[in-house]
């Protein structure tokens, strides 16, 4: 079975093991300048025109598996020296222009960007272009197509030009880093920054879980991920790691949609706080709504926050989950003091194959933290289901919840402005920044239908029912 959905992910994979592989044996600095050979052997190009641009790319790949750029605040950043194949973009007549009399490409241009040639074959004029999009929806032949690079059309923001080399550039004043650019873009020229070397410090510096405890507090979503093993055995491997416990991020959810329920009910409206990238994105584009924004810490730093206060004031703790935008999250003020690093999917699949840990071969291991309403977070929709049962369980029985869930960062934008705008009749937002939910986050191994589909059997199976019996083990 694939591990993972593309040849660039199991490229950034391969970057990812062999730096935690060094790592793990302290030869990292030794042998750093050895790992693009490693990868590419031998004279022979298998991606690029010859092995020395391959692994002059594959340098920069392992820059950011050892953390990037430090001047860069941004986890999501560039590899200029990738991003080279794409077209520039914009609109363009294709060779499906028949040469109609119609002319209504070169009506509806207000700039005057549309011409003719002896053959009547319309030509734009790049000078006077603005990428409107006009002529494309009037021509009968849908001849004017637009040429607009993977990334760009991934990037639903606008957080992403072109620089004077005409390589990618992010504009972090933009950029909400949930990482849409990195899992679109066909040539792996943008990828996020990696801290699995902070992880292996982390777990080498516990000498066993002696000097301090480990945790791994998981998203819920990787009940939808390693499709090659099964569950338990992925929560062995992580003990195989060195982690001392493993941690629902989902009884973190159930704390959050129990409190969130009563601040909602006492406040009238709310946007949801759980998705980093879609609070950031109030942030940046919609500052007169974050008064709205739940006051609630994500349920990631919700329960990692409950360990580092009520069980163990040592503890040293990583999240691992779906997003490329918790590791923004994890800088914050206010999360800081609770997660001590965290990565994604890819990169825990990196670190068991470093580790030459198997999950196959692996006996389960229990993971019984949450209730269905904490699990199913993980996909659109999911955190309102659980905000109505919040408000079931406290007794609110004369507050009728009117949710909008948003499945994607367009869908975020429009039900944003409308309530901006007062014409969205709607007390409660779930915002989602990733298509799915946290299940298409570009950190995922795969993505796809099946994913939501595993978290609500996931969910199903929590042996606590409700919200209320899931957190009173914290009491």
């Amino acid at each position: 079975m694939r591990k993972f959905d593309t040849k660039v992910q199991y490229l950034k994979y391969k970057v990812l093991r062999e730096v935690a592989r060094e790592a793990w044996k302290d030869t990292l600095w030794e042998n750093v300048l050895d790992i693009p050979k490693k990868i590419v052997p031998g004279r022979e190009s298998t991606m690029r025109c010859c092995v020395y641009k391959e692994r002059a790319i594959l340098a920069d790949r392992v820059k950011l598996a050892m953390g990037g750029d430090k001047d860069n605040p941004n986890v999501i950043e560039v590899i200029e020296t990738a991003c080279d194949e794409c077209p520039m973009g914009g609109y363009e007549v294709t060779n499906s222009c028949r040469g109609c009399l119609a002319h209504r490409c070169e009506d509806v241009c207000k700039k005057g960007a549309i011409t003719f040639d002896r053959d009547h074959v319309a030509h734009i004029d790049k000078s006077k272009c603005v990428d409107c999009g006009a002529c494309s929806k009037v021509c009968p032949f849908n001849a004017i197509a637009n040429r607009k690079r993977p990334c760009q059309n991934a990037c639903k923001i606008k957080a992403i030009s072109m620089n004077e080399n005409k390589a990618a550039k992010i504009n972090n004043d933009k950029c909400i880093a949930c990482g849409a650019c990195v899992y679109q873009c066909p040539f792996g020229a943008i990828s996020d920054k990696s801290y699995i070397l902070d992880v292996i410090d982390i777990i080498k510096k516990s000498e066993n879980n002696t000097n301090y405890k480990v945790y791994a507090v998981v998203a819920p979503s990787i009940s939808s991920q390693f499709r090659y093993a099964k569950l338990g055995q992925v929560i062995t491997g992580l003990k195989e790691l060195g982690f001392h416990t493993v941690i629902e991020a989902a009884l973190g959810a159930d704390m959050v949609a129990y409190s969130e329920s009563e601040e909602l009910a006492e406040k009238g409206f709310l946007t949801s706080s759980c998705c980093p990238a879609f609070v950031d994105y109030i942030r940046k584009a919609f500052p007169d709504m974050l008064e709205y924004v739940s006051h609630n810490l994500s349920p990631m730093a919700t329960i990692c926050k409950y360990i580092k206060e009520n069980t163990d004031k040592t503890a040293k703790i990583v999240f691992i989950g779906p997003c490329t935008s918790k590791k923004m999250e994890v800088q914050q003020e206010r999360v800081r003091p609770y997660v001590d690093s965290c990565i994604t999917f890819e990169e825990l699949q990196a670190l068991f194959d470093s580790a030459d840990v198997d999950i196959t071969t692996l006996d389960e291991s229990f993971l019984d933290n949450a209730s269905y309403f904490g699990r199913i977070f993980a996909r659109c929709g999911g955190l309102a289901d659980a905000v109505q049962q919040g408000l079931k369980e406290h007794g609110y029985d004369d507050f009728e919840l009117k949710a909008q869930s948003c499945d994607g960062i367009e869908a975020c934008r429009t039900a944003l402005l409308k309530k901006s705008k007062g014409v969205l009749d709607v007390n409660f937002i779930e915002g989602m920044a990733c298509i799915g939910g946290c299940i298409g986050g570009a950190g995922c191994l795969t993505h796809g239908e099946r994913n939501k589909a595993e978290v609500d059997k996931y969910g199903r199976e929590a042996y606590e029912k409700t919200i209320t019996d899931a957190i009173s083990i914290l009491k």
